[in-house]
């Protein structure tokens, strides 16, 4: 049962625009420069560690119950609270893709080389450094070229 929690979580949390698409919340997509996107840092990173706390309070609920929580109450305000999270960091333009809840990855929607890219930041990195282009992922990470980090 050692991966149990993230299918409890990926069942009950919605698919990320999904539901925007039904309640009619989509809006254009906000491309971020690199110093934008820093200046979001403290309250992205605020709410990517209520993710993954929260996240870790289901693993152990779970474990609790063997696997046996789909209908738990206490569950299900967890998860709700994780989608407002989720909701939060989609209101501010960037997008949660760390489906395994270990490492905190955030993705902000940008443009180098004419490129539209994402600039890729993860919980345990100071500043974003990184950037990957949208159909790859985590691991196709490139350095940020240095004429994009200067102000």
């Amino acid at each position: 049962m050692p991966f149990i929690y993230e299918i409890i979580i990926h069942k009950l949390i919605r698919v990320k625009n999904l539901n925007l698409v039904s309640e009619g919340m989509i809006t254009a997509t906000k491309y971020f420069t690199p110093k934008e996107a820093k200046k979001t840092l403290p309250l992205v990173r605020q709410i990517v560690k209520d993710i993954l706390d929260t996240t870790r309070e289901i693993k152990l609920i779970a474990e609790d119950y063997d696997g046996e929580v789909e209908n738990n109450p206490e569950i299900l305000k967890l998860t709700r609270k994780i989608n407002n999270y989720m909701a939060e960091l989609e209101e501010i333009g960037c997008y949660f893709k760390d489906w395994n809840f270990t490492i905190g990855l955030v993705d902000f929607p940008s443009t180098i080389d004419d490129k539209d890219v994402y600039l890729c930041w993860k919980s345990d990195e100071e500043e974003i450094l990184y950037y990957h282009p949208i159909d790859a992922g985590y691991l196709n990470r490139k350095p940020i070229p240095k004429k994009y980090l200067q102000d």
